[in-house]
């Protein structure tokens, strides 16, 4: 019996939460508020997770651990709104028929920490490769068991039959033998789905309101869920507390999904006025994912995909990132997400560029990697900022991303909810 206790102890032991240290960190030129420009040289003091005070200077009192950032800038952790942790890019859909859901664990904490390497301290994973899996990695980098940034989870997509989310491509027997249990038809089974997705664990309802483009199934990228569907789904996970994020290719799918009261609109590919218009009018957030047009698009060219899915890459990439000025026209919030997992993750800020090639400013850009995916994912008090109460979570670079943003693909230090990969090492 003592052994079996000592046994259990040590268990314990090697999972429990490392303690928190008192940290100062001495920022060359910090942005507090991406909203708000540098403003200069800063001391700032961390305790158990969170900043405490922020000193102009460097020359107020240092406590605990000194990190000497007196050379880079120092910005608050970006946040990306459409991640994939759970899986790797790939076109050979088969794999789902032979990988086992422990592949795509140890998948993911390869990525989490790859994610956090790359600045991105909090991150929405919106369909995850290993049915649940999503949510032990959610545990494992809030308690520090692996490193990596915050995961706010959807678990599996809710699709309809044969739709973009279900399994396509197989033999009918394989198509059912692979079935997830997430598929519905019909409001009261829809809205039984949600409730389903809620008692295992998801933070958020994730939808394929329309088709999409890696998948088998061909039927185009239009409105695959009805009007009535996606209300009984956006309604039972209000009653629950949780949002709905859409993926939504085609314009009347987009349309619909923003009437029924979804949150965010993932990709919005062929986004017209009209679809906009309702979407500004609900406050409904935009979240382009251009960098998984330049993914899918490197990935066609090295011949990775099957016919099916090379149609509907056609299809999609002369539109890519046209809506984006028109949405900020019309006063359509624009929240970052990428889509890694598509592409390698890792390269997660390219998307910078890409919003700032599309028609955004640079601040605009940062803002929505910061202070607006922070508002959308109802965190503006927690995160997005340096500001004291906030959590802890920092980055550290060379360069003015006001100037040229490409300097947030080099990311030099990374602190999340006040620990560091230093702090990994040594746990």
């Amino acid at each position: 019996m003592k052994k079996l206790l000592l046994a259990a102890a040590s268990a314990m032991a090697l999972t429990a939460t490392p303690a928190f240290a008192q940290d100062t960190i001495l920022a060359g030129n910090l942005i507090a508020d991406a909203s708000e420009g540098a403003s200069g040289p800063a001391t700032i003091i961390v305790d158990k997770g969170r900043i405490v005070s922020i000193t102009p200077g460097l020359d107020a009192p240092r406590q605990g651990t000194v990190y000497d950032l007196s050379d880079k800038t120092v910005m608050p952790g970006m946040i990306d709104m459409h991640v994939h942790l759970s899986g790797d890019p790939s076109g050979e859909f088969w794999r789902s028929a032979t990988t086992p859901f422990e592949w795509n664990t140890v998948l993911g904490v390869k990525n989490a920490r790859i994610t956090l390497e790359a600045g991105f301290t909090t991150v929405r994973d919106v369909g995850s490769r290993g049915q649940h899996s999503v949510f032990a990695l959610r545990r494992g980098t809030a308690e520090w068991v692996i490193p990596g940034p915050r995961i706010i989870a959807a678990g599996p997509s809710l699709a309809i039959i044969g739709g973009h989310g279900d399994v396509n491509g197989f033999l009918p027997e394989i198509n059912e033998a692979l079935d997830r249990g997430y598929n519905c038809t019909g409001p009261t089974e829809c809205a039984a789905k949600v409730r389903l997705a809620s008692q295992n664990g998801s933070d958020l309802i994730k939808i394929t309101a329309t088709g999409g483009v890696l998948s088998q199934q061909g039927r185009g990228l239009g409105a695959h869920f009805t009007l009535e569907e996606m209300k009984a789904i956006v309604d039972t996970a209000a009653s629950l507390g949780i949002n709905v994020a859409a993926h939504a290719h085609g314009a009347r799918g987009i349309e619909l999904a923003a009437e029924a009261g979804v949150s965010t609109i993932e990709h919005g590919t062929f986004a017209d006025e009209a679809a906009l218009e309702v979407m500004a009018e609900n406050g409904t957030y935009f979240v382009p994912t251009l960098l998984a047009f330049r993914g899918v698009s490197e990935m066609m060219a090295e011949g990775a995909y099957t016919p099916v899915v090379n149609a509907k890459i056609r299809e999609v990439m002369p539109q890519v990132g046209k809506p984006i000025r028109m949405a900020i026209e019309m006063g359509v919030p624009i929240a970052y997400g990428t889509d890694a997992g598509v592409f390698d993750h890792g390269r997660n800020a390219e998307e910078l560029q890409m919003l700032v090639d599309a028609g955004m400013s640079p601040q605009g850009a940062i803002e929505s990697a910061t202070l607006v995916a922070a508002r959308a994912l109802g965190m503006e008090n927690e995160i997005g900022r340096i500001a004291v109460g906030y959590s802890a979570d920092i980055i550290a670079f060379d360069g003015d991303p006001y100037a040229d943003v490409t300097v947030l693909e080099d990311v030099d230090w990374v602190m999340v909810r006040g620990r560091t990969l230093a702090d990994s090492a040594n746990d």
